[in-house]
């Protein structure tokens, strides 16, 4: 082996091991975030997780399992959530924990699984609306005619969060925390920002990345609305966002744009534990007790785009989505 070669390969060692101990004590650090310190129990307390068998939905499952709670884990793929179940009853010791099935995608799946919990559950501490779906590649529709990531990301979740009201209003005080995105501030109506209400579900034109900001928008506007809604009844309502994190909401990315994806967000970007932080700490920190209304990031509130903080667009956003999945008719069947 030559003098060169043998230089080669010692800078070459030399520099891994610096960007190795670099991205440990310096970068991963950096864009870990905020962390919740809460060391809150949850003991008696009943909390559901949309999205729970994979990503920060995962994690908070594990966390609040670890925390005490009884946690149901919604979720669309029965097979995997079981798997992930008992994985996390293996890793915290804590047993209560079931598996109930919920695809986002059909509110007649909504409506059943609202009507399971409304019947065979005593109380409802927190409810995470964390699952949903990421730039699909093409225009697609629910059973129920949305486009599909409008249809999960917010459709699904607005029925399932309105059918749970009286649940959580007699568990209060209690909690209701969505998943929203940075992301949302990269919404355009035209040449002009905003939630676009003449194409939410793909009727002018469909781009995965813009239906998922558009989506997203909605999620914060939905919960400026469902906290003015909620005043004075104990429940709290906030959104947040988690931070850039590699999940599997990339599923349906090319294998490039997968690669490009998480080698980017493995060295820049959050781990699914420290993406789950925020999340965490809305559904249970002392610090936010009776906060509503508000979007998070890294532990803390931040403001979120002007368009976000519409009350006249959330307005017509609750009036709009009512209608759209039938919730006053489905109220007077209740009655």
């Amino acid at each position: 082996m030559d003098a060169l070669l043998i230089v080669s390969i010692f800078i070459v060692a030399i520099f891994i091991t610096f960007y190795s101990v670099f991205h440990s004590y310096v970068l991963r650090p950096y864009f870990a975030g905020g962390v919740c310190t809460s060391k809150a129990r949850l003991d008696g307390k009943t909390a559901i997780v949309t999205g729970a068998n994979t990503g920060i939905g995962k994690e908070t499952v594990v966390d609040f399992a670890r925390r005490g709670a009884r946690v149901i884990m919604a979720c669309r793929n029965l097979k995997k959530a079981e798997a992930t179940m008992k994985e996390i009853i293996e890793k915290t010791g804590n047993k209560n924990l079931v598996v109930k099935h919920l695809d986002l995608v059909s509110l007649r799946s909504v409506q059943a699984f609202a009507q399971d919990i409304n019947n065979t559950e005593r109380r409802l501490d927190i409810l995470l609306n964390n699952a949903g779906v990421f730039n699909l590649p093409e225009l697609t529709k629910t059973e129920d005619g949305f486009e599909t990531t409008m249809g999960v990301n917010h459709f699904g979740h607005f029925l399932l969060t309105n059918l749970l009201l009286d649940l959580l209003k007699r568990t209060a005080p209690s909690r209701v925390v969505v998943v929203s995105s940075v992301l949302h501030r990269a919404q355009r109506k035209g040449s002009t920002p905003g939630l676009n209400f003449e194409n939410l579900n793909g009727e002018i034109f469909y781009n995965g990345f813009m239906a998922y900001a558009q989506s997203k928008l909605a999620n914060i506007l939905f919960t400026r609305e469902l906290a003015r809604r909620l005043e004075g009844t104990g429940v709290a309502v906030n959104s947040l966002h988690p931070g850039k994190i590699s999940t599997e909401i990339r599923r349906h990315f090319s294998w490039w744009r997968k690669l490009t994806w998480d080698v980017v967000f493995k060295h820049f970007g959050k781990t699914t534990e420290q993406g789950a932080q925020t999340q965490i700490h809305l559904a249970v920190s002392e610090e936010v007790e009776g906060v509503s209304g508000l979007y998070f990031a890294d532990c803390k509130e931040d403001e979120p785009s002007k368009y976000a903080q519409d009350d006249v667009a959330a307005l017509k956003l609750w009036e709009l989505s009512s209608q759209h999945v039938g919730l006053e008719m489905m109220s007077r069947q209740r009655i």
